[in-house]
């Protein structure tokens, strides 16, 4: 009996294996076929698919800086903005996320319902009264329009909160009171240490929307000097690029490489900060 209760254990586990294997193959199929398509020349990708990369990627990288796309500075551009969104997301979240778990306020249940009040409103009901306050204080066509945003971002918020509910240790904030250390020093010197799989995590995905980060920039974004790469990408839609399948897959290489990297180096501490995040003691 036991041996067939094992037996049914392990063929389960094979199928789910073999499920997950094959959603990993769906994933990886389509952005690999677009990095190889990136090599190719048009008239390659018009005879059919193929696996394995060409010679064409610089020849593709010539069509778009010879038709005025410059992907260099869209790139600089894209890497500009992504970075300090990144940053300021990451520190004032977990700051705001950590006075929330650690403090007792008066109205401290309200703010935490309207953190996720926010979270679930969309973006483009809020666009064009943002948009305006953005024009008023003259900040239109300016990337601080984009950076600081994300420092009251509500999402981020949610998550550090979620984070910090299960590693905060009232203990070790106690003893570095007692110790004579500042909030600010405990913060920085004990929660922030213990926060790094949760602040990796959060950080990946700021970086991954900001990297993203389309509507907004086309909306406060006019000059063509300040595109970002998914702006740029947008531009491959006119006539100029129509017919230059290979440019146009280099333009979307460029924006899915970084993603990737990003996620190369620090996936190890997604499943710990995701998993710390829905654990509470």
């Amino acid at each position: 009996m036991k041996q067939t209760h094992r037996s049914s254990l392990t063929l389960f586990r094979t199928l789910i294996y073999i499920f997950l294997f094959g959603l990993v193959i769906v994933t990886i199929i389509p952005i690999w076929l677009v990095l190889v398509n990136a090599t190719r020349s048009t008239l390659e990708i018009q005879q059919g698919l193929s696996a394995m990369p060409s010679t064409h990627l610089f020849d593709n990288y010539g069509i778009l800086e010879g038709r005025g796309l410059n992907l260099l500075r869209g790139f600089t551009n894209s890497l500009f903005v992504a970075t300090f969104s990144t940053v300021l997301a990451v520190y004032f979240s977990l700051m705001t996320a950590y006075g929330i778990v650690v403090y007792n306020f008066r109205g401290k249940r309200f703010f935490t319902s309207f953190v996720i009040l926010l979270v679930l409103i969309p973006l483009q009901l809020s666009i064009i009264g943002f948009y305006q306050f953005m024009s008023r204080i003259g900040l239109t066509d300016n990337y601080a329009s984009l950076i600081l945003p994300v420092i009251a971002s509500a999402g981020a918020v949610f998550f550090g909160k979620q984070y910090f509910e299960s590693v905060v240790v009232h203990d070790l904030i106690d003893a570095g009171r007692v110790d004579g250390a500042g909030e600010f020093g405990i913060f920085h010197r004990i929660m922030m240490p213990i926060a790094v799989p949760g602040a990796v995590t959060l950080g990946i995905f700021a970086f991954a929307a900001a990297w993203n980060n389309f509507f907004n920039a086309f909306i406060l974004i006019s000059s063509i000097e300040k595109y970002t790469l998914p702006m740029l990408v947008q531009l491959m839609r006119g006539d100029v690029y129509r017919t230059e399948y290979g440019a146009i897959y280099l333009g979307l290489a460029v924006t899915i490489v970084p993603i990737i990297i990003i996620y190369l180096i620090f996936s190890r501490y997604i499943v710990n900060g995701i998993a710390m995040g829905a654990v509470k003691e």
